[in-house]
């Protein structure tokens, strides 16, 4: 992936970095060697590691991927929201903990989870059942895997762990791509789990947004909510990058063969002649973000092994094997299968 323009890094969605940091830590304990990947990921160290210093939330995104490759763990965010303590990630828990019901602490965490990633929006919506869900602003959706799967877990553990209820949501769906239903996914989050779905949402039966928090506590609260408002009232919008709106674009057009230039400035609501002068604005073109979009995505693929390479060239819309092939030794100087046993070799 070629770094962000300097131009444009000021209007970039960031966030405080507490997944990159677990996943530097987790990394360090597996052996890996993390000054290549930080440096790939076009973040700096400081970023990474210092809880007081914010990354970009592409970055982010970038370097787990980055790390989830080194350690073929296609569920490394899954893995990393199972670990540690849910209060680490700060005040966020605190508002959400003295709420008074699950369906308040949902509330809050929607309205303010923008204060800890800008990336992200979360919107939570009472009918027949409660459905919480999330939005990416700014990014491409397309290249994440770990950082929505460590969201939607800690969301699962923060709503049992407040409640003493083991709570099950009745339905997740995960916009991303994978072969099927993980075992360890299924045990956490109940038998109902659904991929390359049209959004990212978790959903629950109407009965659990009355769940009573055994660590309500209304004065606490009231404090914190106060300061959230204030902190929200503070924050400019970000509208993130061109580029990103063009990624998200392309990746359901792939596997058709459609992701062309005329289709995804249509799709934008744009001319083609309006889409190629925003994306040279950002130092791009078309055929730029084609390629590495195309790359990340058969990276992130080629990690889940029942995953056959035909498939994978089908989902990045190559109508032949060897050109998919072609391609990725081009980008990577391996062919996918090369990678793959690479990928294996090393996790054993």
């Amino acid at each position: 992936m070629s770094d962000i323009d300097p131009k444009i890094l000021s209007k970039l969605p960031i966030c405080r970095g507490v997944i990159a940091r677990l996943a530097y830590t987790h990394a360090i304990e597996a052996g890996i060697a993390l000054e290549p990947l930080v440096k790939e990921s076009g973040a700096t160290e400081r970023q990474i590691t210092d809880d007081e210093t914010p990354i970009v939330v592409r970055r982010q995104i970038r370097f787990l991927n980055l790390v989830a490759e080194a350690l073929n763990d296609e569920l490394l965010g899954f893995h990393l929201a199972q670990k540690g303590d849910l209060r680490d990630i700060g005040l966020f828990y605190y508002v959400a903990a003295s709420s008074e019901t699950m369906g308040d602490a949902l509330r809050r965490s929607a309205r303010f989870f923008s204060v800890e990633n800008e990336g992200v929006r979360l919107k939570y919506f009472i009918g027949e059942d409660c459905r919480f869900e999330f939005h990416y602003v700014g990014i491409s959706r397309s290249l994440d895997r770990h950082q929505i799967l460590f969201m939607m877990t800690v969301l699962i553990r923060l709503c049992r762990q407040l409640t003493g209820v083991r709570v099950t949501p009745t339905l997740v769906r995960i916009a991303h791509y994978s072969s099927g239903h993980n075992p360890e996914l299924v045990a956490f989050f109940g038998g109902n789990v659904e991929f390359a779905a049209s959004g990212d949402d978790v959903t629950f039966t109407r009965a659990a947004d009355d769940l009573k928090l055994i660590s309500a506590d209304p004065h606490l609260n009231r404090y914190l909510v106060s300061c959230f408002e204030k902190a929200l009232a503070h924050r400019a919008p970000k509208q993130g990058s061109f580029r990103a709106a063009v990624e998200n674009a392309i990746v359901p057009l792939l596997p058709h063969g459609k992701a062309h230039a005329a289709e995804v400035a249509e799709k934008l609501g744009l001319s083609q002649r309006t889409s190629a002068r925003r994306l040279s604005e950002e130092g791009l073109s078309f055929s730029q973000v084609l390629e590495n979009l195309r790359s990340d995505l058969a990276k992130q693929y080629l990690l889940d092994d029942a995953l056959s390479v035909s498939r994978i060239a089908w989902l990045l819309g190559y109508q032949e094997v060897s050109a998919f092939t072609h391609a990725f030794k081009r980008w990577t100087g391996k062919t996918p299968r090369e990678l793959r046993a690479g990928a294996s070799a090393l996790a054993h």
